[in-house]
């Protein structure tokens, strides 16, 4: 800021000069002028460090009280885009499930469907195949926290939920033949 004070002087006592002084005053204003852009954005990275600090530290605070946002994928050639989901116990979540691919619902159907901890996961894909009109979800079940709808190529559908109890459990896609590629663990710390 120094700087900028002694290089504002010397322009205007120079531009009281010459012609040889007025391009003088013309170079010193130009060194004023990016003196002044350093200035302005050393203190807008600043901001920016403050505000993500601010951030984190309330993401600490908050913890399990607050909403986590997930978005998985899963596209034409049966796999999701994450393999392991990691969140809180009793932490709120929203999962958005999108279908990358083009294929529709019929042919090349996705679900996310959440099992509970010890599910036979191959017992469980096997009675899904005659569910198709419950989303691929067996009637009666008790083995499902939570699921979505079956969306086709280009839609999505989101569900929201109480994370369970600390522990690892299986999500899977529950359309025909799917559930052999499209899984992955959903850990709860």
């Amino acid at each position: 800021m120094e700087k900028l004070l002694i290089i504002l002087a010397l322009v205007f006592t120079m531009a009281s000069c010459g012609s040889d002084a007025k391009d003088a005053a013309k170079g010193a204003a130009d060194t004023a002028k990016k003196e002044m852009g350093k200035a302005a954005g050393a203190a807008t990275d600043a901001a920016k460090t403050a505000t993500g600090a601010a951030a984190d530290a309330a993401k600490k605070v908050m913890g399990a009280g607050e909403v986590v946002e997930i978005a998985l994928a899963g596209d034409d050639a049966m796999k999701y885009d994450k393999s392991e989901i990691k969140v809180k116990a009793g932490q709120k979540v929203k999962l958005t499930l999108t279908h990358t691919g083009k294929m529709e619902l019929k042919i090349m159907g996705h679900n996310f469907v959440l099992l509970k901890a010890g599910t036979d996961v191959a017992a469980f894909a096997t009675k899904a195949i005659a569910a198709a009109d419950n989303d691929y979800i067996p009637a009666g079940t008790d083995a499902v926290i939570v699921s979505t709808k079956t969306v086709g190529g280009g839609e999505s559908t989101t569900v929201t939920f109480d994370a369970p109890a600390k522990g690892t459990y299986d999500f899977i896609c529950s359309f025909p033949g799917h559930y052999a590629m499209m899984k992955g663990k959903f850990i709860v710390e």
